[in-house]
């Protein structure tokens, strides 16, 4: 429930969400380069707090906003999002999106491991890469034991990733044959955030602008189902844990479904059904921007550098051996599927 010592550290929120969103303006109005306004916020939060710029009486108010800002946004970030769309994609397609989502995010978590990262770090990192970069993390992170400063390193390998796939995937679509709505197909598979997914596709004609939306707004959906299977999961380990240890039996264990997720699956469900009007969605679409801008802005201030830098360059070598892993497997898919 908000109260008023929450206000000083939302209006702090608030502020550095704006500010990512008039750089964001300032990027795209002036160079090439696409930049999500949710990895500036993340990015500001971080440096400002670790500039001792964040005063202690707004600590309360950005914890409020990373619980409760973030998963209202994912809420309204189902009304973009529709079942018929995904029936749109046919067999083939659906297959395409299942299969380079559960080997990306299955094969993602495998490598972390054999390469000595945490479970959470590698869980945050297959989530982003496998689904729809920083909304994906920010939506699993409740479900799982990563920290800040994991939730941070997570994001910036999907942005660093992202954006080279701006550049690269159409040279590389070229050498390889793909065109219209195949080169589309494999975008909307393989590129995390949907901006960059749009960025990408912007290159190729109108065939492959509306391909790559439809395969990569069908990957979005996932999200649900996967944050709710880890959620189930680590609600069971967490029970076998203080089943073993003896732990304090009273402390609170995260829903096996969180609530966010139904709400969700609901906007998904509503915006399926029924034909709202443009203006409410594009309204909703801003809200659902404007939120999780505040809400990475607040999980940006609990980040500590000096952390970030012991992990060293590990995670970076996982974050390019998974975007190769699913750029491979979307092409790939792509050929044999015979999508056109």
């Amino acid at each position: 429930m908000l109260r008023v010592h929450h206000i000083p550290g939302l209006a702090m929120a608030v502020g550095v969400a704006t500010i990512s969103f008039i750089v964001e303006t300032l990027v795209k109005n002036n160079t090439a380069l696409v930049v999500s306004p949710l990895v500036i916020a993340v990015v500001l939060g971080a440096t400002l707090s670790n500039s001792g710029l964040v005063p202690e009486a707004c600590r309360i108010g950005l914890g409020f906003s990373a619980r409760n800002l973030l998963r209202l946004g994912i809420v309204l970030l189902g009304l973009q999002l529709s079942f018929t769309k995904a029936r749109e994609l046919g067999v083939p397609g659906l297959a395409l999106v299942i299969t380079v989502v559960a080997i990306t995010f299955l094969g993602t978590q495998w490598l972390g491991k054999k390469m000595g990262l945490s479970p959470g770090l590698s869980l945050l990192v297959a989530t982003g890469f496998s689904i729809c970069g920083a909304s994906a993390i920010a939506a699993m992170r409740p479900v799982s034991d990563a920290d800040d400063e994991e939730m941070t390193y997570a994001i910036a390998l999907v942005t660093i990733c992202g954006t080279i796939a701006i550049f690269s995937l159409p040279a590389v679509g070229n050498l390889i044959g793909f065109s219209g709505a195949q080169f589309g197909s494999w975008v909307g598979a393989s590129v995390h955030d949907v901006a960059q997914t749009v960025a990408t596709a912007a290159s190729a004609n109108q065939d492959a602008q509306f391909a790559a939306i439809v395969v990569k707004l069908t990957r979005v959906l996932l999200l649900a189902p996967l944050v709710a299977v880890v959620g189930l999961s680590y609600r069971r380990k967490l029970g076998q844990t203080r089943t073993t240890r003896h732990a304090d039996s009273r402390a609170k264990a995260p829903p096996a479904i969180p609530i966010f997720v139904l709400g969700f699956v609901a906007a998904v469900t509503i915006n399926s059904v029924f034909d709202l009007p443009t203006d409410l969605l594009s309204d909703a679409k801003w809200a659902e921007k404007s939120l999780l801008a505040c809400a990475l802005a607040s999980l940006g201030t609990g980040v500590d550098l000096r952390k970030l830098r012991r992990v060293g360059s590990r995670p970076l070598l996982l974050g390019l051996v998974s975007w190769l892993l699913i750029a491979t497997i979307s092409a790939v898919g792509v050929k044999l599927l015979k999508i056109v």
